[in-house]
């Protein structure tokens, strides 16, 4: 069975930002956006290495102003991962970015408006040989679109489209394109309607999700209906909270549809009358204990007799909880049985016997 069932991913054409490609049959990319203020460099920077630490490909921020600009040719260079300046209102912000060294650019057509600052901004993109993202929100929609549809699926899409066609008036073609929307149903619409018409790989977001809960619902229901369906090149999930944990939603959103693997997939049971062993604290504490696994490989953390066994077997490493106690098992082998309190020190202790924890120091 393919990844996305058996509906293929649809082809785009093919787009570089710095050394990551999107579209073009490459593996989704994960992104985030830094949410301190970009002109406080080393707050910045410290937040681009944790977010990439933990699986950013791609991290984006927002230049609001000249500080923000300047500041950028201090971090790009000491980022060690590609970066997006995220412009809104001032082209003069997006050549300063470009001047900075940034691989990447997001003009919101909504805001910025006079062709010819668009053209401006796209020569020097494709002097420097960087890309430019079409961000389109529902919410900042130019208002003749808006006049003439509403704040609907077509308006975004007409939108991105007349905003690709006045880039590529320079013959520029690295461009990629959202469609993004606070409504999950209107993103999805968006999406597919692109699709139908256009090979420029998107990137996906529901904007403005919410909280880690909600935002983390949201985004996966609106992510996961498009991923499977095939479409999208880049994720990311935007949560009213820290960078680093829309990387972990985007990344088990990928995994949960078979997309992209990395680190481990945990497998735990909701807990019942029939539990014996205190199952949120092993679970906790295996995760703890594997948070620097980069293998891809199954993990199950099961409570009782009736799917534990059977779970655990069919992982490649398992834990079948009883009372005060539970069995190990390795690529479904059971490997013995330990006491509670040693369950998942023993289970990290087989991973690391199997090569496969690989901690950076650095995250």
């Amino acid at each position: 069975m393919t990844p996305t069932g058996d509906r293929a991913r649809r082809p785009t054409r093919e787009v570089k930002i710095g050394g990551l490609t999107i579209g073009g049959g490459a593996p989704v990319a994960v992104q985030t956006m830094t949410n301190t203020k970009t002109h406080e460099t080393e707050k910045t920077l410290a937040q681009i290495r944790l977010a990439a630490g933990r699986g950013a490909e791609l991290v984006r921020l927002a230049v609001p102003d000249r500080a923000a600009a300047l500041a950028l040719r201090e971090i790009v260079p000491r980022a060690g991962v590609p970066l997006v300046a995220d412009i809104h209102f001032d082209h003069r912000l997006a050549l300063l970015s470009i001047e900075a060294g940034v691989a990447g650019l997001r003009l919101n057509p909504g805001n910025i408006g006079d062709p010819k600052k668009i053209l401006a901004v796209a020569e020097a993109a494709g002097k420097a040989g960087i890309a430019i993202r079409v961000g389109v929100n529902a919410g900042s929609l130019p208002r003749d679109m808006a006049g003439k549809y509403g704040h609907g699926p077509e308006a975004m899409v007409e939108s991105a489209l007349r905003e690709i066609a006045l880039i590529e008036e320079t013959g520029f073609t690295n461009v990629k394109v959202s469609l993004k929307a606070s409504d999950v149903a209107q993103t999805v619409a968006a999406v597919r309607l692109f699709s139908a018409v256009s090979d420029v790989p998107q990137h996906l977001g529901v904007t403005e999700a919410g909280d880690v809960k909600s935002g983390t619902v949201r985004s996966a229901v609106g992510l996961g209906i498009l991923l499977h369906e095939g479409l999208g090149d880049t994720i990311r999930v935007s949560l009213t909270g820290p960078p680093e944990e829309e990387v972990d939603c985007a990344w088990e959103i990928l995994r949960s549809l078979g997309l992209r693997q990395k680190g481990p997939r945990f497998v735990s049971c909701p807990t019942c009358g029939r539990c014996q062993i205190d199952l949120p604290a092993l679970l906790a504490e295996v995760k703890a204990l594997l948070g620097g696994l980069k293998t891809p490989l199954t993990v199950a953390v099961m409570g009782c007799a009736v799917n534990g066994p059977g779970e655990a077997k069919r992982a490649d490493l398992g834990v079948a909880g009883g009372k005060t106690q539970g069995r190990l098992f390795v690529r479904g082998e059971a490997v013995g049985s330990y006491p509670a309190s040693e369950l998942a020190r023993r289970l990290a202790d087989l991973a690391m016997g199997m090569a496969w924890l690989d901690r950076d120091p650095e995250t």
